[in-house]
């Protein structure tokens, strides 16, 4: 397991929660599916690129410095963004096929996600840990 010191400042991650947040309630109360594609965008542009645009938006904002702010790991943050984007995609895609039921499930599941991660307890950290507990069980029963 290879180790990083790269961490992101926690409001910039409380940032970009608010924003998949809001954005899913905004798509179930207005029906503009394409709202969907705003989150979605920042966090490919994210896996992709690094460049969180709704990140560093909000770096605008900081009142400290970066390193003042309690860090967050940016490959669990990674991690979470994947699980993010693959709920978004199938949320909007659902959404484009009239698949309704399956566009709520999947645009409720992150929009949950990031709340409850915003009050605390981070769901993506909770299956990342499961999965490497399990690699290594795996690994070491060899």
């Amino acid at each position: 397991m290879k180790q990083t010191n790269r961490s992101i400042p926690r409001p910039l991650v409380r940032a970009n929660q608010w924003f998949i947040v809001i954005s899913v309630i905004a798509t179930w109360l207005s029906g503009q599916e394409w709202l969907l594609a705003l989150p979605l965008g920042a966090g490919l542009l994210g896996l992709f690129f690094g460049f969180n645009p709704i990140m560093h938006l909000a770096k605008f904002f900081l009142k400290k410095h970066p390193s003042e702010y309690v860090p967050e790991d940016a490959e669990q943050q990674q991690f979470n963004q994947i699980i993010a984007v693959v709920c978004l995609s199938v949320g909007l895609i659902s959404y484009l096929a009239h698949w309704m039921v399956v566009a709520y499930i999947f645009t409720a599941m992150v929009a949950l996600a990031a709340f409850v991660a915003i009050l605390g307890f981070c769901i993506g950290c909770f299956i990342r840990y499961q999965w490497q507990q399990y690699r290594y069980k795996k690994a070491s029963d060899h």
